[in-house]
């Protein structure tokens, strides 16, 4: 079978380009082809069908009025990518097409050439892009689904996006354009990483193809185990405020707990976290490592004592999460989105209410107080829960079974 694969980003920034490039590689392995459709970008990892890709837009960097002009109509439909998709679908000849983030920079105009050439279309979704033009579900830092069901103007009126009545303008328009021209009714499979998506986008109307839950997969090769018992509590991924840090930070110091709390990762709020540290006297327990990747990090993680994300927005399937509980550990998250399927309250961590420090710090007390062997009970129920939820071989197989059915249909 030869699979063109579609993202954004042909460099590691999150989770979808791990999910995008753990899937090709696994898929090679199996034996099939695989193809990639993406943006240029000097960051790229090399790959064969970079000449098709499209030339890179930034919608966050600084440009004047033409050229914001300019990248506003590219978002809306890029006849670019079109051209170029084109000319890869007639030079590869794929048997099927998987998109994962297509939108913005790549558009819904690919969506048009893989139907005209009669190419069946799967779509991870791994956010809410489809129901929600700001992708997030949030409105100045509160949970909103008054664009649920295709009323996209809400965005405009409530200037969500990015706290820009422009970028709100332009997110609103997107969405109303793929409406228009019926984009994702012309998708053949959707796969939601979290159950909770599938409910989404179910809510939502905007597929008539079937939409299923897969939950992400962890590498091959993934080494299952519990690790030592560590002696922080852990947060790594963005520092921002839908990701609950300041949040987590003020339940941290509400539950006076005895081991440190150490964040890892870079974002927006850094200074904000750092003046509260400051003006708390938390620099002796709480540290800021900054960013980090590969073996630094899983070290990191697996001499943890526990890892919380207690998120403030409908997280899908977050791989902070499935990485800790693959080593072992125990996990504290709110109660939104995809996480409360990953954890099992009181068995392999704890689920709290969001925004709420006041549960986050009872949690953060119970795990602090956990004995020795409570915390090891809770890593094995982490463990086993993601040896048989995020097996590799498992998804493989699942997806080489759900691409079967989509070409069969479409034949």
């Amino acid at each position: 079978m030869k699979i063109l694969l579609v993202n954004k980003f042909h460099n590691v920034k999150g989770g979808s380009e791990t999910y995008y490039f753990g899937l090709g590689e696994m898929l090679k392995k199996a034996g099939h082809e695989v193809i990639y459709f993406s943006m240029k970008d000097e960051k790229n990892v090399p790959c064969e069908q970079e000449k098709f890709f499209v030339e890179n837009v930034d919608f966050n960097a600084p440009m004047g009025k033409l050229g914001l002009v300019k990248a506003s109509l590219k978002m809306l439909y890029s006849f670019e990518a079109k051209a170029k998709f084109d000319k890869l679908l007639t030079a590869e000849k794929p048997d099927i097409i998987h998109l994962n983030i297509f939108q913005s920079q790549l558009t819904g105009s690919i969506v048009d050439v893989a139907k005209k050439h009669k190419i069946p279309i799967v779509y991870t979704a791994h956010d809410l892009k489809s129901v929600c033009p700001n992708y997030q579900m949030m409105d100045n830092g509160k949970i909103c689904e008054k664009c649920l069901g295709g009323k996209y103007v809400n965005c405009f009126k409530s200037g969500c996006m990015k706290n820009s009545k422009l970028k709100s303008l332009l997110a609103t328009m997107e969405a109303y354009v793929y409406k228009f021209k019926k984009t994702y009714e012309k998708i053949d499979l959707v796969i939601t990483p979290s159950a909770f998506y599938k409910k989404k986008i179910d809510e939502a109307g905007v597929m008539k193809c079937p939409v299923i839950h897969m939950a992400n997969f962890l590498p091959e090769g993934t080494e299952y185990s519990v690790s030592e018992i560590g002696s922080y509590i852990l947060y790594f991924g963005r520092l921002s405020h839908e990701k609950g840090t300041m949040t987590l930070l003020k339940a941290y110091e509400k539950a006076n707990a005895d081991k440190p709390l150490y964040y890892v990762g870079t974002g927006p709020i850094k200074e904000q976290l750092e003046k509260y540290i400051d003006e708390h006297n938390l620099s002796d327990k709480v540290k800021l490592l900054g960013f980090k990747s590969g073996d630094e990090l899983k070290t990191l993680v697996k001499e943890s004592l526990c890892v919380v994300l207690p998120s403030e927005w409908y997280e899908n399937g977050p791989y902070s999460i499935m990485e800790a509980m693959a080593v072992g550990k125990p996990v504290i998250v709110s109660d939104l989105g995809g996480l409360p399927e990953m954890v099992e309250d009181g068995i392999n961590g704890y689920v709290v209410k969001p925004f709420d420090t006041d549960s986050l710090s009872e949690a953060i007390v119970k795990l602090s107080n956990s004995s020795r062997d409570e915390l090891v009970q809770m890593g094995i129920r982490s463990l086993e829960k993601a040896e048989s939820t995020f097996d590799a071989a498992m998804y493989l197989k699942r997806i080489e079974t759900e691409y079967s059915g989509v070409l069969s249909v479409e034949k």
